[in-house]
């Protein structure tokens, strides 16, 4: 009885303990540092969700088919500090995404920036995640 005491405690100290794993992907785990892409289109919709936001935009792709797009963007917060507001995107706006395609091939990339039809750009990009330098979509 005893032995069978300190095995549950043991479980249920090692249950106590253990803490939540909270895993958050590298930018090289799921894109392609080597295949900038630039899009032009309507956004279609945007997401303020942690840990990133999305923009997602009507455009055309590399491959020259237009599809709906996905680009991942920085945490809300971030996006806040730089000066992006929700309110900036609404569904309409035309908007050219610096960024870089997926690995999967998917219609996904990760915006680095976001180029408004005014004149004003915005970096969205993740920071400290492995991603190439912001601008270098551009060279």
């Amino acid at each position: 009885m005893t032995r069978r005491i300190l095995i549950f405690v043991c479980a249920l100290s090692l249950a106590a303990t253990a803490a939540p794993v909270l895993g958050h992907h590298s930018f090289s785990a799921e894109f392609d540092a080597n295949k900038p892409v630039i899009l032009r289109g309507k956004l279609t919709r945007m997401e303020w969700i942690n840990p990133h936001g999305w923009l997602y935009l009507d455009a055309v792709g590399p491959d020259g088919v237009m599809a709906n797009w996905g680009i991942e963007a920085g945490a809300p917060n971030a996006l806040l500090r730089r000066g992006l507001r929700k309110t900036d995107f609404p569904v309409g706006t035309e908007i050219v995404v610096h960024g870089f395609l997926a690995k999967n091939g998917g219609r996904t990339a990760n915006g680095t920036t976001v180029s408004l039809k005014d004149g004003r750009e915005f970096f969205v990009g993740s920071s400290n995640t492995g991603a190439p330098s912001d601008g270098a979509s551009r060279r």
